[in-house]
């Protein structure tokens, strides 16, 4: 096997694998989320640093061109592997070999050496990216996004496991990486202590966040464009609606607001925005019958994923956005909302820890008790300054995380990837 990626000028092109979401797709809806904003925000950063990237993924429609130009630099190659429509993503393992053909066969139609890295997205990318690690001579970095072990010790009440097939592929694609990216110092642990992970073929690189769309919005305005009234307790969630991120916690923290103070429900308003997701899908109209059974039908109102302008405007007509969820990588939308000015009221788990600074630019709870949730929300409601103070402390705590920085730090994982392949060469040879 020859090396192609010899030194830094040799850092063109990359090859980027995101199998199961089109990072073109509308994030909130089927599996598009954070990661879809991810894997394209971090093409075009490098993009910009004069490194092509092709990103590759399953293609869902007929209706999909073969290639999309998603900007300068960045192009989004459709893949056809099984049925457009149709397939769960549990069902994406047995369309890997023809997914995984198609991809070697582009490359095929090149130059050699015509990719310097393959960075793959989420466990089934990463099965594919392996296979083209070994076939195309360059390394591998892989970013987990998601781990089955960990979200299996974190279920919601009724939640379905990760299958064992998942961990096993998982198990085997942390063998195979040259380097793995993790979001946070906890995902880093978690490779580590739960996947058996080589700690030197580890490095964190914080994902970020677009801070010249998500900046300081006026809440007054903001409410003005959407119809929400000056004087509302608007509380927000954003995401996919399914129980790993666990909506439900805010509708019946609402609930609880409404119990302890029957006043608040004249002014209390929740707003869900986004759609049925995973096992959501299963009964999407749950939460709803949810805040129908809790009599609170004036109060939740469920708005579809939408445009990054219009989800501005939400984040900053918001009192506080809630991110209630059973486990995240990272936690996006709590950064997305924090660049706006809104403080976030969010689970202590996983990469949320790292996203929210507690007390400084928005409130972390414990566990997943909504009576804990609403007090968070009574003190940022009821508590003279303390919203203000929070969205300051939310500002700053926002601009800690650029595109631009993620961008240079994968490029130095993307080196350190060829250096360990590098490494592992001479010594399978000694």
């Amino acid at each position: 096997m020859t090396i192609r990626l010899d030194g830094p000028e040799r850092l063109r092109r990359v090859a980027m694998i995101s199998l199961h979401t089109s990072p073109l797709d509308q994030p909130g809806t089927g599996d598009a989320g954070g990661m879809n904003v991810y894997v394209i925000e971090l093409a075009k950063r490098l993009a910009e640093r004069d490194i092509e990237v092709d990103i590759f993924t399953r293609s869902t429609s007929s209706q999909l061109p073969p290639v999309v130009q998603a900007a300068g630099g960045v192009r989004v190659q459709h893949i056809v592997a099984g049925p457009f429509e149709g397939l769960t993503k549990g069902e994406l393992p047995g369309q890997l070999c023809a997914f995984a053909r198609d991809v070697l066969r582009t490359e095929a139609s090149h130059d050699p050496g015509h990719y310097d890295v393959v960075h793959s997205h989420y466990w089934l990318s990463g099965q594919v990216g392996a296979l083209a690690r070994d076939r195309w001579g360059i390394p591998l970095a892989h970013s987990m996004h998601t781990m089955a072990k960990v979200k299996n010790e974190a279920l919601a009440e009724g939640d379905t496991p990760e299958p064992l097939a998942r961990v096993i592929g998982e198990e085997q694609v942390v063998a195979a990486a040259d380097m793995l990216i993790a979001n946070t110092d906890d995902e880093a642990r978690q490779l580590v202590t739960s996947y058996d992970a080589d700690a030197t073929r580890v490095e964190v690189v914080h994902p970020g966040v677009d801070l010249d769309v998500f900046r300081p919005t006026s809440q007054a305005q903001a409410r003005a464009r959407l119809g929400i009234a000056p004087d509302a307790h608007l509380l927000v969630f954003v995401g996919r609606i399914q129980p790993l991120k666990a909506p439900d916690i805010l509708v019946r923290a609402a609930a609880e607001l409404v119990a302890r103070d029957p006043s608040l429900r004249s002014t209390l308003q929740v707003a869900v925005v986004g759609g049925p997701s995973g096992t959501g899908l299963e009964k999407p109209e749950a939460l709803a019958q949810l805040a129908a059974s809790l009599g609170l039908s004036d109060v939740v109102r469920f708005v579809p994923p939408v445009s990054r302008t219009e989800l501005v405007d939400w984040y900053a007509a918001a009192s506080a956005v809630c991110v209630p969820s059973y486990n995240e990588s990272f936690g996006l939308v709590a950064v997305e909302a924090q660049g706006v000015g809104t403080p976030v009221v969010a689970a202590a788990v996983g990469g949320l820890t790292t996203a929210v600074r507690d007390g400084r630019s928005g409130l972390l709870v414990s566990g997943h008790d909504p009576a804990d949730y609403a007090r968070a929300f009574e003190r940022i409601v009821r508590t003279p300054g303390l919203r203000d103070e929070l969205s300051r402390g939310a500002v700053e705590q926002a601009a800690r995380f650029s595109w631009d920085l993620t961008a240079d730090r994968t490029i130095e994982v993307y080196r350190r990837a060829a250096q360990m392949m590098r490494q592992d060469l001479l010594a399978a040879r000694a």
